[in-house]
């Protein structure tokens, strides 16, 4: 259970032998009571700014690129993808260009919405991550292709009745038509499930998906992807100086001419990112992770971010800020050792990573 900014604030006051708060009183603290509030956070703050890579404050997000565009902004609330935050610190060693996923809801994780129904009456199931179920039903969606390009697609079926029916998995320039592609997905071992893996190459700006099964068994179908056939390219990482001097000229030529697959990222000076070449399609997805910045507390049912286990840090921390405000130097002196040990050992246990050595000496055969 999350600790609340009351539970941090009374812990602190209990040790000092302090009347505690309520959830009533909590607002209208007066004297000590407020001191130790301000002490939680300033407390809270040297954490995060101590501990930057914590899990807790992890997200992974995703940015599409435009053509001709070199230069994207960095996290911020809701932005590029709903749910993310304000970043603290990116992780450039994890940026990469992986193809654009075309299917809106090709996962099914809470519902069946952005696909339209065919024939019958196609259904959300909630097994495995969510699932849409076809029983004599079929459903279809629309999807923006360019033509003449070469797509991958992967459906998994689940064969929740063990009757061994069949899905017709269905391509084309309209709904429920199959002029691209048509291929019969079969469950033969029903504990598992099954999955297509095949390519075609769009015809249209527009490609319809459709999943149809026209026998009244469930079918489920777990998910569906469809992606440009391209492989999934890691970015290194350059310094802005670096771009500077090797790239600046040819990247802000306005000439098309030097637009590209992005192979290298770089940190803006106005922090945002930028891509060298250029991109030279609107169908890359730049994916990469970072870390947010925490949202501060302030009412008395607010919960940290942060894992419970960093609640006695942060109490410990605090109480050393209420000695020095107590003119209590050894008490102080106390908990500030206490605070140093406890703090590493959270970094061990929950932000080191394991190391490992690895051989990298050349073995030439003489």
């Amino acid at each position: 259970m999350a600790t609340t900014y009351l539970t941090l604030v009374n812990n602190v006051l209990n040790e000092l032998n302090e009347s505690e708060l309520t959830s009533a009183t909590f607002a209208n603290s007066r004297g000590v009571q407020t001191a130790v509030k301000k002490f939680v956070l300033k407390a809270m703050h040297e954490i995060y700014s101590t501990l930057q890579e914590v899990p807790d404050l992890y997200i992974s997000t995703k940015q599409d690129t435009q053509v001709g565009q070199r230069v994207y902004d960095l996290p911020t609330a809701n932005s590029p993808q709903t749910g993310d935050a304000e970043y603290r610190k990116i992780d450039y060693d994890t940026f990469r260009i992986v193809p654009k996923e075309l299917v809106t809801n090709g996962e099914f994780t809470s519902a069946i919405t952005s696909w339209t129904t065919g024939s019958g009456t196609p259904a959300y199931n909630s097994g495995g991550n969510g699932r849409l179920r076809l029983n004599a039903a079929a459903a279809y969606q629309s999807l923006s292709t360019v033509k003449n390009v070469q797509y991958r697609l992967q459906v998994r079926l689940i064969d929740s009745s063990s009757s061994g029916g069949n899905l017709k998995v269905l391509v084309g320039t309209s709904a429920e038509a199959s002029d691209v592609l048509n291929e019969t997905l079969a469950v033969t071992d029903f504990g598992a499930g099954n999955i297509l893996n095949t390519t075609f190459t769009a015809t249209a700006a527009t490609t319809f998906i459709t999943l149809d099964n026209d026998n009244s068994t469930n079918l489920d179908v777990d998910y569906v992807r469809i992606s440009e056939d391209t492989g999934i390219k890691k970015l290194k990482y350059i310094t802005y100086d670096n771009w500077a001097s090797r790239f600046l000229e040819t990247d802000l030529e306005n000439s098309s001419e030097h637009y590209g697959l992005p192979e290298l990222v770089y940190t803006t000076q106005d922090k945002k990112f930028g891509l060298h070449p250029i991109p030279d399609k609107d169908t890359y997805t730049v994916e990469y992770e970072y870390w947010k910045v925490h949202t501060d507390l302030s009412a008395a049912t607010d919960t940290m971010d942060l894992n419970d286990r960093f609640k006695d840090v942060i109490i410990t921390r605090a109480k050393y800020y209420t000695y020095v405000l107590r003119s209590d130097p050894q008490a102080a002196q106390m908990a500030l050792a206490e605070y140093k040990l406890q703090l590493q050992i959270l970094r061990s246990e929950y932000i080191n990573t394991k190391a490992y050595m690895r051989d990298t000496r050349v073995h030439v055969n003489a």
